[in-house]
């Protein structure tokens, strides 16, 4: 029996776009306030709300790990968090493909709704647009969150200071190592599995902690971008300590084979603190309470030009430049 697929039928606002939405959408994610019968949701929220959207592109559409489904709830929910908030709520826009398989676009929205109770988040408004074959790869994403502030002050790049520290919570390249093995692309397969997850319970460890400068989540561009990323608005140096940066073996190993820096490469369950010296041990020792985080204190921000420095196993260093080709696209 040949499989069900999407037709442009399924979104020309009559009975086929309404049995989708029913059939798949509704049916995932009416455990929340999802209304598919109003165009805008009604939220009893209070405080200093913060704000953010996000698109995804990945490909393949699912790998191991997750997928885009998931991948969208826990970007969005990590973008809240590591900016010092209880991300609350989420919309969906979602982009199909004409000939999609019903049974996988069932699943990657079984996946999200997933990730949103876990995460403790909503789905309260969304919108669907097929477009014709060819012109979406499959399927892509677009969500908003909105977050209630959880942290004393703002968390912002503007409180960093020479001699502040970063840590990470865990090993950095999994997420894009994962997805360019599941495209087996350059002959090369694996089962390491991506780093898709939701950091909440990492940035929300740190939230009371007095030190607390910055975080940020790792994704495009990886651990680099975001050590430039520091280096450049605080005018500041950024020296990481290869020896200590957490990088697994499957990662380290394809990186060496064809020629990719794992450091530029996107994490999607990662979290960079800055904080001041002085907190940085007990950051530590309450991320390594957390499902046996390889939390690591990773660098440390100087006085000096605005450049990120390794500082390599062998004793010398190296200049991490600035990120301008995409090493791997549509990652997430």
């Amino acid at each position: 029996m040949a499989q069900r697929r999407i037709t442009l039928a399924h979104g020309n606002g009559g009975r086929f776009m309404r049995e989708l939405i029913d059939e798949v959408f509704a049916r995932h994610l009416s455990d929340g306030q999802l209304d598919t019968h109003t165009d805008a949701a009604h939220l009893n929220l209070s405080g200093n709300l913060l704000f953010t959207t996000d698109g995804f592109t990945v490909k393949p559409l699912e790998f191991p790990g997750g997928s885009i489904g998931s991948l969208a709830v826990h970007g969005t929910v990590n973008d809240l968090a590591v900016a010092g908030a209880i991300p609350k709520v989420l919309s969906l826009n979602v982009f199909i493909e004409e000939g999609l398989e019903f049974t996988q676009l069932d699943r990657i929205v079984a996946d999200l709704a997933q990730a949103a109770r876990e995460s403790g988040v909503q789905i309260v408004a969304g919108d669907t647009k097929v477009l014709p074959h060819g012109e979406c790869s499959g399927l892509y994403l677009a969500t908003s969150g909105i977050g209630v502030r959880a942290t004393p002050g703002v968390l912002s790049l503007d409180n960093i200071r020479p001699g502040d520290v970063l840590l990470a919570n865990g090993s950095v390249g999994d997420h894009g190592t994962a997805v360019m093995l599941a495209r087996e692309q350059f002959g090369l397969r694996g089962d390491l599995r991506s780093d898709a997850a939701s950091v909440l319970s990492y940035a929300q460890s740190l939230f009371d902690l007095p030190g607390l400068r910055f975080m940020r989540d790792p994704t495009r561009g990886g651990l680099a971008t975001v050590a430039h990323e520091i280096a450049h608005a605080c005018g500041l140096a950024v020296r990481l300590h290869e020896a200590v940066i957490p990088v697994k073996d499957p990662v380290r190993a394809v990186c060496e084979m064809l020629g990719y820096d794992p450091y530029y490469l996107a994490c999607e369950g990662r979290v960079i603190a800055v904080l001041s010296p002085d907190a940085a041990d007990e950051a530590l020792e309450r991320w390594r309470g957390i499902d046996g985080s390889e939390a690591a204190l990773i660098g440390k921000v100087e006085v000096g030009d605005s450049r990120v420095i390794l500082e390599t196993t062998l004793g010398g260093e190296r200049f991490l430049e600035e990120l301008e080709d995409d090493p791997l696209p549509r990652i997430c």
